[in-house]
């Protein structure tokens, strides 16, 4: 784990889409850090972004989603390593922001 610290037992409390919105607003300020060139903020924001995909990952109890999670780690990871901005990627995890958002 990285520097930063979370609770996990509020983590897995959070609805799917408040999960999935939070771990793509790291992915999109990944990308945004990744335009600008700004590899200090790539890399709090990759590291913050693996860390809760990982930690979503072990909350779910559904294989299916699961897989489907790890199939955006490894492209966020792609991306990123490959240093070329994935906007579809981006906008995948957007979706569930605003889902996140309509339901509250």
């Amino acid at each position: 784990m990285s520097s930063h610290e979370f609770d996990k037992e509020k983590w897995a409390a959070l609805s799917l889409f408040e999960q999935m919105g939070n771990i793509g607003s790291e992915v999109g300020r990944s990308m945004n850090a990744l335009q600008r060139g700004d590899k200090d903020s790539l890399y709090g924001a990759y590291r913050r972004g693996l860390d809760l995909i990982d930690a979503t990952v072990d909350a779910w109890n559904s294989e299916p989603r699961k897989r489907e999670l790890l199939r955006a780690r490894k492209l966020f990871t792609d991306a990123i390593e490959s240093q070329k901005i994935d906007r579809q990627l981006d906008a995948y995890f957007m979706q569930y922001a605003i889902a996140a958002r309509a339901t509250r």
